[in-house]
């Protein structure tokens, strides 16, 4: 079978998949050393979370705590953020940037940002695409049946274009995060620069998702076309 052992596929997505683990490597070095350093303000992730959204002009959203590291999250569907456990309560600088990120997606939220409103109704037919692709590629594959192989293709493209849409969103949660950090004096300019460091390298794991999403669907499409070939060879 293909994927892992196949020589392309270690070709074209093993670079992308070591560029994803230096990225989470590189946020939890990031993240480690922002926790380093308390905001001159004082204030804690919720708090400033808190005073965010309700300068972006974000009403009735509860912020809520939950179990882990980095399992920070804005719900749309339920109007709730949720900050793991020590990014709730802490005053450090990493908190604060974890925090105002989400802050800024409930903003985003809120204003209608288009591209969040397409992610969102992306999100389910992604969740699909990216949990039956493979097994529809594998039956067409060992079927020989380019049908399979082609709905598999088509639907790995929602999970490519969910990531695709989802990187512009991430990118403008974090510049609202550190504007409006500065705005509502919770951070310095000089503290901006770890802050800054931190959603940074946040950012750089969605790239390397995406990257990787892209290059297995140009994988997917290759050794389809294989597939094809050898078909047309031995009519």
């Amino acid at each position: 079978m293909f994927f892992g052992s196949d020589p392309l596929y270690l070709l074209l997505v093993m670079p992308a998949l070591a560029l994803a683990g230096w990225a989470q490597a590189r946020i939890s070095s990031a993240y480690r050393e922002g926790s380093k350093y308390q905001a001159s303000s004082g204030v804690s992730g919720a708090e400033a979370a808190a005073t965010i959204m309700r300068s972006g002009g974000v009403a009735n959203v509860a912020i809520e705590p939950i179990p882990g590291q980095l399992t920070d999250h804005y719900d749309p569907s339920k109007k709730v953020l949720r900050l793991s456990t020590s990014n709730y309560q802490d005053r450090s600088l990493a908190a604060l940037g974890v925090a105002a990120h989400e802050a800024g997606h409930a903003i985003q939220d809120a204003s209608r940002y288009p591209l969040l409103v397409v992610r969102n109704l992306i999100v389910p037919l992604a969740t699909l695409g990216s949990n039956a692709s493979f097994l529809f590629l594998t039956a067409g594959l060992v079927l020989q049946s380019m049908k399979l192989v082609w709905v598999a293709i088509a639907l790995f493209s929602l999970a490519v274009l969910f990531q695709v849409v989802n990187l512009p969103v991430e990118f403008d949660a974090s510049r609202r995060a550190r504007e409006q950090l500065q705005a509502d004096g919770l951070i310095t300019s000089e503290e901006d620069a770890v802050v800054g460091r931190v959603l940074n390298a946040a950012a750089m794991t969605y790239v390397a998702g995406t990257l990787t999403g892209v290059l297995q669907l140009v994988y997917f499409i290759i050794r389809s076309g294989a597939l094809r070939g050898g078909r047309d060879r031995s009519a």
